[in-house]
Formats: C-alpha cells, sequence, structure tokens
C-alpha cells in the first residue's frame, strides 16, 4: 500500500489506484478530533467514543472522498457472512430503511456512482474488490469467524449473480490487519477453521514457545478469493500489522475493544 498524493493520512492498494473511475482508501490513527484510545481519526460508531467527535471525523472522511456524509454506507457488522447490495433499490428507502437493512452485514455491494461505501476494523481483516469491467465494488470485514464462514467467496458469488461479474476480472486488496506473528488463538479456533475445510498447515503455525496457534488470516483470505476464482496476480495483500503499528493503526487486542476504528471502503466514479 502508499499513501494517498492528497490526503496522507489515507492508505492506496497500488493495483486498485491504477483505476481512474474508483476512488479507494483504508483510514489511520491521523487526522481526527477523537481523544485517548480514539484519538484521532476513530470512524466506528458503536465503539465508545463520543458521538459528536465521530460525526466530525465522518464528515472530515466524506470531503476527502467527494460525497456528502449522507453517502456514506457502513453496515453494522456481527462478524457474519450476511451480504448487502446497496442498489437502486436500497438507494430508493428511508434512511430508518437504510439502516435496518445495513444491521448484522459484514460485506457491502455497490454499482451506484458517488456514494462511499466501507467496513470499519480494528485488527480484522478489510478486503475491497473491485470489477473495473463492470465499475462494481466491494467491501468485506473478514475477521476470524466471517473467514471460517468464507465471507470472501461469498461476496464474489453475489456479485456474480447479482451483477454479473466475471471472477477472473476481479481486482482485489487485503487490507491492514493482525498479522500472522501476533494472532494467537486457542485449539478451538483453529479446530474451526479445520472444520470448515480449511488446511490448516497450510495457514498457520504454532509457536515452540507458547505452545499456541498462530493463523495467518491474510492467507486464508488470499486463498478464498483463489478459491473463487481471482487471479493470484490480482490481489494485493497491504502485509500491514494493527497490532505492531501503533503509529498508524487502531488495534482491539492491543487496546481492548474500548479503541478507534479505521475505515476500508471505496467510491464508484
Amino acid at each position: 500500500m502508499k499513501k494517498n498524493d492528497k490526503y496522507g493520512n489515507l492508505l492506496q492498494f497500488e493495483n486498485l489506484s491504477r483505476f481512474n473511475s474508483l476512488f479507494h482508501f483504508t483510514t489511520t490513527i491521523d487526522g481526527g478530533v477523537s481523544k485517548g484510545n480514539y484519538a484521532t481519526f476513530n470512524l466506528g460508531i458503536y465503539a465508545g467514543d463520543d458521538p459528536d467527535s465521530v460525526e466530525e471525523n465522518r464528515n472530515r472522511l466524506a470531503v476527502m472522498a467527494d460525497v456528502d456524509a449522507e453517502d456514506l454506507y457502513f453496515p453494522y457488522q456481527t462478524h457474519g457472512s450476511e451480504v448487502r447490495v446497496i442498489d437502486r433499490d436500497f438507494m430508493s428507502k428511508s434512511d430508518l430503511e437504510k439502516m435496518q437493512l445495513l444491521h448484522g452485514i459484514d460485506a457491502v455491494i455497490t454499482n451506484r456512482r458517488n456514494i462511499c461505501i466501507g467496513v470499519s476494523t480494528a485488527d480484522c481483516v478489510p478486503i475491497l474488490i473491485y470489477d473495473p469491467e463492470k465499475n462494481i465494488l466491494a467491501a468485506v470485514h473478514a475477521g476470524w469467524r466471517s473467514t471460517v464462514a468464507r465471507i470472501a467467496e461469498k461476496t464474489i458469488e453475489t456479485m456474480s449473480q447479482k451483477f454479473g461479474c466475471s471472477p477472473c476480472n476481479l481486482v482485489a486488496g487485503i487490507g491492514p490487519s493482525i498479522s500472522p506473528e501476533y494472532f494467537e488463538v486457542g485449539d478451538e479456533v483453529a479446530q474451526a477453521f479445520t472444520d470448515a475445510g480449511f488446511n490448516i498447515n497450510e495457514i498457520s503455525f504454532r509457536n515452540d514457545n507458547t505452545g499456541k496457534v498462530h493463523i495467518d488470516l491474510w492467507k486464508v483470505n488470499q486463498i478464498q478469493l483463489c478459491d473463487a476464482g481471482v487471479l493470484n496476480e490480482n490481489i494485493e495483500i497491504a502485509a500491514l500489522c494493527t497490532y505492531s503499528l501503533p503509529e498508524l493503526f487502531f488495534s482491539a487486542r492491543r487496546q481492548t475493544i474500548h479503541s478507534g476504528r479505521m475505515i476500508t471502503g471505496g467510491v464508484l466514479r
């Protein structure tokens, strides 16, 4: 990933930056007004921050994305595998109906221009999937539970079914999130991946000193994208660890759940 040329507190994938029809980003901790564990650019409504600070931060993000603040569509995530399409029908709904439709959603897909979609993270894996042929964008929140539930694959299936996207045309970015070095899990989590059909030896290692398993969520989601038909050369992994880079990112594991949230998302032009 690289810093945005205009807004240095936004990061962008190199493979997605070549498309003029897409503005995309991952936010960092800088550029906002929040304080404490939320300092400064917290964009998470449900993390315990002062609502006025979050509103100001979101207004600032809207300016960077060149959209109206009311056209930011970030779901209320529940670590599941539900996918929501933001299309003409969705946009015709009332604000209350839109909020209800985005509750319990961990991936969003849109074909609408000049609105911003995204997912919030603070260690979980954010994934952007773009179809430059159809001009379709998806943002995916892939924590370990959603990854086990194969949310990346389900998102691509929905893109194909709803918009006729061909997986071989898709370009994807796996964003900043906790690295395998720091994602230590219990055996029950490792078993969940095995039960879901993943080769645990391919996606994890056991720390000789602690005896704990470490899962590589970047690798698991790369495998999922490839299994869904995305070409490996079209996948960029940021390889930036939210836990070990406090100067750039919030981290729920490092700061507790009372920490800020980044947004990874984009706008179709």
